[in-house]
């Protein structure tokens, strides 16, 4: 930290022409990124049921259709009317003919079933799909869509294709929208935080370099890996959250050199090597919360992890070897342009640390109230049910949302998009010898309407019709299929029920294997619950071991891991409250309620929150440890580690709130969710968990914050992180000569002077 400040000072000007270099070559190369990134990526691409679909199409040459036609006669025509049966017929042959299309069908193409027919009579369907990945039918139904007007018909088009197309672009207004309205607002709550013109500018810059790094590491992931289009939003967000808070924090240690006295070369090294170092361990903090979505396969999870790690990381390196070359051009003018200068007065006792003394001095009442406050608002949570993303994420104005209504409203969608089952190896005349005991056993699952197979159609235990003309469908070399008709809604806890009964029905022939969309629920809440324990233990090795070598204590990672999860609980019981149950719509915008929320989003929640609520406490702790080194008093140092951050710490919460909040205006109820969830973490945590809960917790603790057994207190005087290069190893808790004495009782009730170095007690 000594090389890079005295490079902040001494290479200023090459260090700004490198960033801007940089930053201008990233936008540059990143500009396009939002036409490579993917929807969906939230299945396992090792499940079963994703190996159904594949099966499907390589085997059956068929699937499940991605694209929905939603077809009328224009002007009011009947469905047999023949303009429209001939417009409705040239439209299958015309889907036939298009690169990435493995299937059309359509309620005249094939014999008019009533299933394909509206209930009213006055629409049919055509059913397409479209080969490939997410990325690849996407593509193709963003190139075939427009394509397909007659004038004799008129046309609703949904599907997952269609939905993905959709929520591409609402994507890319809501990020264009949420940049719009961030900006002007950040810069005004900069301008209130600092006062000066010149300092609210200074994050703005180092925000804007984050966001053009952001577009250009997604776009060199596009290179290797599919990226979901939900990263450039979360990452973006995240990357410029961070980056306004590591500028904070830097440029506020900054100002208070200077007020102090330091001279501007002396107050950068001084910036750089405390709270430098605190941005650089913050950052991997938070980069190690993300780094645990890696170990979950979808890439939903990968890519954000990706991404959100990168980007967190050039935040903090920004912040830490550009911002301090920006500080030591600036130097006193940083100040410059204050607006506020004569309203504001210094007092040697400040709010956070009168705050801070009062908590220590009635810690239990205030531990057991907001405990059990936290507790409360979290309680909702135990009654979540879990889904997967649909239309329904769209905004209610949506083409595609609107036509799956629709759908809903005058289908039967269990007709429309059964449940498959691959039977592997049985084929030709084992399949008309063996198929027919187990059609029939399938038949009378509860929940079931009809099983249609290579040998005809069952239900309720026997063949109610023979072999449709197109049952050569059910067969190939290798094996055969069966499609499951049932009316369970698919996301939904009895299309769970259903897909395990279908599993575990016996007297299958061979092998067997089940899709559709509630199995792709079950297998995705199976893959993310199976990965969960890994995860949240990799979260809290690597927290513990990182506070440990930041702080030299047991005690503190403990209650930094158990205080993050309370902060959380609060944000997991809204995620029930709002998104799922519907309340305060009012408040966070309008919405689709389907009574369950995506399975997704609890754990991309629990990551992000995670990382921001340890760099609340990285800052915090950072502070406290600077005191507690210079005077070796347990309450006064936590008082005065909050009082030089509580201030700091609040604004950014307020700043990466409103970064995160703004998503509340998305369009797509996942962004909405995470938004709004992120936005409340943060704003509990900086508050409720860091004002209230660390002063009452540190001063029950007492002397015990900073102890270790002697093993590991020597492996912290080798291996452990400190501020100062002449810092002694071992400078707490065994050296500290306040320590020998007992601290007393009552905290003191003076707070310390303004002074970097001078305590004063009144007791």
């Amino acid at each position: 930290m000594n090389v890079i400040a005295r490079l902040a000072v001494a290479r200023r000007g090459l260090i700004l022409a490198l960033t801007v270099f940089v930053a201008a070559l990233a936008g540059f190369y990143g500009a396009g990124v939002q036409q490579h990134l993917a929807n969906g990526g939230f299945q396992d691409p090792a499940s079963e049921s994703m190996q159904v679909d594949e099966a499907l199409a390589g085997d059956f040459g068929t699937g499940a259709p991605n694209l929905v036609l939603i077809v009328s006669g224009r002007g009011g025509r009947s469905l047999e009317d023949p303009e429209v049966v001939s417009a409705a017929n040239g439209l299958v042959e015309r889907l036939r003919g298009f690169d990435g299309v493995v299937s059309a069908d359509s309620y005249w193409s094939a014999g008019r079933p009533a299933s394909l027919r509206a209930k009213d009579g006055d629409s049919g369907l055509v059913l397409v799909r479209l080969g490939g990945n997410e990325g690849v039918y996407q593509a193709a139904a963003k190139r075939i869509v427009p394509q397909l007007g007659d004038d004799r018909l008129d046309l609703k088009v949904t599907g997952i294709a269609q939905t993905y197309v959709e929520v591409e672009r609402v994507s890319a207004d809501d990020l264009l929208r949420a940049e719009l309205i961030v900006a002007p607002i950040t810069l005004v709550l900069l301008v209130l935080i600092f006062g000066s013109l010149a300092a609210a500018l200074v994050p703005l810059a180092v925000g804007g370099i984050s966001v053009l790094s952001t577009t250009a590491v997604l776009q060199l992931l596009t290179e290797a890996t599919p990226v979901s289009v939900f990263a450039l939003n979360v990452t973006t967000a995240l990357g410029l959250g961070l980056a306004i808070d590591y500028s904070l924090f830097v440029i506020s240690r900054f100002r208070d050199e200077l007020a102090a006295g330091a001279d501007v070369a002396e107050a950068v090294r001084t910036t750089v090597r405390t709270a430098g170092l605190t941005v650089l361990f913050s950052g991997v903090t938070v980069a190690l919360s993300l780094a645990a979505l890696l170990v979950f396969p979808m890439y939903f999870f990968r890519s954000i992890a990706y991404g959100g790690i990168a980007v967190v990381l050039v935040a903090a390196l920004t912040s830490v070897v550009a911002l301090p070359a920006l500080l030591a051009v600036l130097g006193h003018r940083v100040n410059s342009l204050d607006l506020f200068a004569r309203f504001r007065r210094r007092t040697p006792s400040g709010f956070w640390q009168r705050l801070a003394l009062g908590v220590m001095r009635r810690p239990v009442p205030i531990v057991t109230v907001i405990v059990g406050l936290l507790l409360l608002l979290g309680s909702p949570f135990l009654s979540a049910s879990f889904s997967l993303a649909d239309d329904r994420v769209l905004p209610a104005s949506s083409p595609a949302r609107q036509s799956a209504q629709y759908l809903r409203d005058n289908y039967d969608l269990g007709e429309t998009n059964p449940i498959p089952v691959v039977v592997k190896g049985v084929a030709g005349a084992d399949a008309q010898r063996l198929l027919p005991g187990y059609a029939e056993r399938l038949s009378t699952v509860p929940g079931v309407q009809r099983v249609d197979a290579l040998t005809g159609s069952y239900a309720a235990g026997r063949q109610v019709a023979p072999p449709a003309p197109a049952a050569e469908r059910f067969t190939a070399a290798a094996g055969s299929r069966l499609s499951v008709v049932s009316s369970v809604e698919p996301y939904s806890p009895e299309g769970r029920a259903l897909v395990a009964a279908v599993r575990s029905a016996d007297g299958a022939p061979g092998p067997v294997q089940v899709g559709g969309q509630a199995a792709q629920l079950v297998d995705t809440t199976h893959a993310t619950g199976g990965k969960l324990p890994l995860a949240l233990g990799l979260i809290a090795v690597m927290t513990f071991a990182l506070l440990f070598l930041f702080t030299g204590s047991l005690l503190i990672p403990v209650k930094a891991i158990v205080l993050n999860l309370l902060s959380l609980t609060a944000t997991f019981g809204s995620m029930v409250y709002v998104f799922q149950d519907g309340h305060l719509k009012w408040l966070v915008g309008d919405f689709i309620t389907t009574g369950m929320i995506d399975a997704t989003m609890p754990v991309l929640m629990f990551c992000i929150a995670f990382g921001l609520s340890m760099d609340y406490e990285v800052f915090l702790l950072s502070r406290i440890r600077e005191e507690f080194l210079r005077s070796g008093d347990n309450a006064q140092s936590v008082a005065l580690g909050l009082e030089r951050t509580g201030r700091v710490m609040t604004a950014g919460a307020v700043l990466i709130g409103t970064v995160f909040v703004t998503f509340a205006s998305s369009g797509l109820t996942l962004l909405k969710l995470l938004g709004v969830g992120l936005a409340l973490a943060v704003v509990v945590d900086a508050t409720l968990v860091r004002g209230l809960l660390v002063p009452a917790f540190m001063r029950l603790a007492g002397r015990a914050n900073w102890w270790a057994p002697p093993l590991l207190r020597r492996l912290h005087d080798r291996i452990g992180l400190r501020e100062y290069a002449d810092e002694p190893a071992g400078a707490f808790p065994a050296t500290a000569a306040p320590l020998v004495r007992r601290e007393s009782a009552n905290p003191p009730e003076e707070s310390v002077e303004d002074g970097p170095a001078t305590v004063r007690s009144a007791k």
